[in-house]
């Protein structure tokens, strides 16, 4: 089983992008989801986590107020929904599954990752 992220791109500074992340688990509603990403030379970072059933959200800092996580349990999908970007907001995007039902930033607790999609944002 995999999961597989995609809608990466190069876009400009101020611009918009949706990154979306298939999980064709059979209990992915019962599932946290999370996005992290990676820029170059830098450690994997916490970016969003949303609980099973979409209703409780958790973000980081850096990206409160632009970024919105999304899922659609129906679709076996999460969403990143990603606004006013800035260069660095440039990284790989990972999406990833965690067993526990809370939101959670520790990438430690997730246990399936995708693959990364790469957003570049220019200035």
């Amino acid at each position: 089983v995999q999961l597989q992220a995609s809608g990466g791109g190069l876009v400009q500074a101020g611009g918009s992008l949706r990154l979306s992340c298939a999980a064709p688990l059979r209990t992915f509603s019962s599932y946290t989801m999370g996005w992290f990403r990676q820029a170059p030379g830098k450690e994997r970072e916490f970016v969003a986590s949303i609980v099973p059933s979409g209703g409780s959200t958790y973000y980081a800092d850096s990206v409160k107020d632009r970024f919105t996580i999304s899922r659609d349990n129906t679709k076996t999908t999460v969403y990143l929904e990603m606004n006013s970007l800035k260069p660095d907001d440039t990284a790989v995007y990972y999406c990833a599954r965690t067993r526990r039902r809370a939101v959670a930033a520790h990438a430690g607790v997730y246990d399936l990752w995708g693959q990364g999609t790469l957003v570049t944002v220019s200035s």
